[in-house]
């Protein structure tokens, strides 16, 4: 058998090495964009846009004051609640208390008196009952006597009675418990006015970026629309799709690096969602490099203070990370 040239042999291998290593598998890689979660700010009441404190594009500081509604039907609710808690608190107090002091004082006066009188009355009695022992009157005198005496004593009896009902609470006790939830049920209303009224200025919920304002100064605001949005630092995302052959090699908290027009060094993120599900790819994602048409969506989520260098809607490039 004729066997070939050694030489054509040499050439021969190093055109398969030279080939293998124009076809070898560049770093996995894909295109993404940048996206923001936004927080959209609204309060649960509706009225009048009085001020707004901020303007798009501004920075603004966690509890930093957003907008004031004029809300003027919670106002009124609120004052409406705190008349009706001070007209319950004054029934039930009254309920509590009893005749006033100086009604008590009278009573205790015609007290003081019938009881005077009922001890003259006794001191007559045992007179009479003397004059009648003695022969000196008739027994009918001793009789008017000993009627005048007991009235006396049963007078005594009613206003002792009167200055013990007076000392008690003007109510039973069953108006007494109305009365207290009565009280209780105006203070609660009073507590869901005031809630109301607080709601009327709003406050950002966390550090960010003022997005967008949707209403205006002098505008009806409806109950639960957004004022305007925020964009926190934390919201900031990558998105990007990958193949379903190189899905498999992706796991939520893995390591990869953002790359973007203008970003500097590239910025350090981690993947925080792997999609269940296939999808068709975006057509801003079209690529010579990517051209499969089922992917999954992955996203990943870089260090706040990277963040604030990404901007929603901008191109990015992802590449696995080498860090472990």
């Amino acid at each position: 058998m004729k066997q070939l040239d050694p030489r054509f042999n040499g050439g021969a291998a190093a055109l398969l090495l030279s080939l293998a290593a124009c076809h070898q598998a560049p770093p996995a890689g894909w295109s993404g964009y940048v996206e923001g979660d936004y927080v959209l700010v609204a309060a649960p009441v509706a009225g009048t846009l009085t001020k707004l404190a901020v303007q798009r594009g501004q920075t603004v500081a966690a509890g930093a004051a957003l907008f004031t509604l004029d809300d003027v039907s919670a106002r009124a609710a609120n004052e409406e609640a705190q008349a009706r808690v001070a007209a319950a608190q004054a029934e039930a107090d009254n309920g509590r208390s009893g005749q006033r002091t100086p009604q008590l004082e009278v009573t205790r006066a015609q007290l003081a008196q019938a009881e005077a009188a009922a001890q003259r009355a006794d001191t007559e009695l045992q007179r009479q009952q003397q004059l009648v022992a003695q022969n000196f009157i008739s027994r009918s005198r001793l009789d008017d006597a000993v009627t005048a005496a007991r009235q006396a004593h049963d007078h005594v009896a009613e206003l002792q009675a009167a200055l013990r009902s007076g000392e008690l609470p003007a109510a039973r006790p069953e108006e007494l418990k109305a009365a207290q939830a009565n009280t209780e049920a105006a203070k609660q209303a009073l507590a869901q006015a005031a809630w109301r009224a607080q709601q009327a200025q709003q406050s950002a919920p966390a550090a960010g970026l003022v997005a967008d304002t949707f209403f205006r100064e002098g505008e009806y605001v409806p109950a639960g629309q957004p004022v305007l949005s925020l964009l926190p630092p934390a919201r900031r995302k990558a998105r990007f799709y990958v193949p379903e052959a190189e899905l498999g090699g992706l796991r939520v908290g893995q390591a990869v690096s953002l790359g973007c027009d203008g970003c500097g060094a590239p910025i350090a993120a981690s993947i925080s969602y792997l999609s269940p599900q296939a999808e068709f790819t975006p057509p801003v994602i079209y690529s010579n490099a990517q051209r499969a048409r089922l992917v999954f969506l992955v996203e990943a989520v870089p260090a706040a203070a990277d963040a604030l260098r990404l901007q929603p809607g901008q191109p990015l490039d992802v590449k696995l990370s080498s860090a472990p």
